[in-house]
């Protein structure tokens, strides 16, 4: 039996599968969602906490039946945090061989599988690689909302809010915005400044510009944030495959909700747009199971 997990800030979905011993087929025994965490952003007692009374209970009935898992993470970006995480599943399975790493790789292995290719990811924050079809070869830092996630929905939302607070955008989208989201000035403010998680708050203003995506104004400044995501870190692995750049590969809710817009900003900038799905998890429950 296996256990995989994609765990981002807002929540973990969790798979559990086993293989029929007569026949060998795979299946589902069970699929459930916890809440998320960012391991660099919790001590070693806090992550083993949350994991102990968030998951423990749900797998009780298989905890000694699994015999690996994988979990793939935000915030597992070094050593000590993945073994932090590795150590806390241990204790709930005893006798599972524990794999931890990043969401990126996730993502990596859920587009590309065992090929080489480019994965990116474009959610709440954006990120990519070069995948050798094994690991990570190459990666441009993210940087974050501020630094950087170009193309992400907090960058998306930051773009957004400016341009409506500096009357960037005709006087209808923006009235029709603030009085969507019941705010104005000083609340955006008080949501970016005073407040923890911007991040988050950018983020989820921006599904109104999927909304309002008719409009050219809105169309324009969402094309050009994907622009400046291949700009700023697709160009970076031009030459790492000999033949030429593969077609470049995305997975989130960003890059499956704006797929039209994300595949004329590739196009725009000479690149071809693979794959794009929403969640990781099937891929990898394809890459996992491909080889039990």
């Amino acid at each position: 039996m296996k256990l995989i997990a994609d765990c981002g800030s807002t929540k973990i979905d969790w798979c559990l599968i086993t293989r029929d011993g007569d026949n060998g087929t795979v299946m589902i025994e069970r699929r459930f969602e916890t809440p998320g965490l960012n391991a660099v952003m919790l001590t070693a007692d806090e992550i083993a906490q949350r994991l102990g009374s968030e998951l423990a209970p749900v797998i009780a009935p298989y905890a000694q039946l699994i015999d690996n898992a994988y979990f793939y993470g935000a915030g597992c970006i070094s050593p000590e945090v993945c073994g932090n995480v590795a150590r806390a599943l241990e204790a709930i399975m005893p006798n599972a061989k524990v794999e931890v790493d990043t969401d990126l790789l996730a993502a990596a292995r859920a587009l590309c599988g065992r090929e080489a290719g480019i994965a990116c990811i474009l959610g709440t924050g954006s990120n990519s690689c070069y995948y050798d079809g094994e690991r990570i070869t190459s990666n441009v830092s993210p940087l974050g909302y501020i630094l950087g996630d170009e193309g992400s929905g907090a960058v998306l939302g930051k773009l957004l809010v400016g341009n409506v607070l500096k009357n960037q955008l005709p006087l209808d989208l923006c009235v029709k915005f603030l009085d969507q989201y019941g705010l104005d000035r000083m609340k955006i403010i008080e949501n970016v400044y005073r407040k923890p998680g911007a991040n988050k708050f950018l983020a989820s203003v921006s599904p109104f510009l999927n909304e309002n995506i008719d409009r050219a104004e809105i169309k324009d400044m969402v094309v050009e944030a994907f622009r400046q995501f291949f700009i700023r870190n697709i160009s970076a692995y031009e030459g790492l495959r000999a033949g030429g750049m593969p077609a470049i590969n995305f997975v989130g809710s960003i890059a499956h909700y704006y797929r039209r817009q994300l595949a004329q900003a590739a196009a725009s900038c000479g690149y071809e747009l693979g794959a794009v799905i929403k969640s990781p998890m099937e891929g990898l429950l394809q890459y996992h199971t491909q080889v039990w």
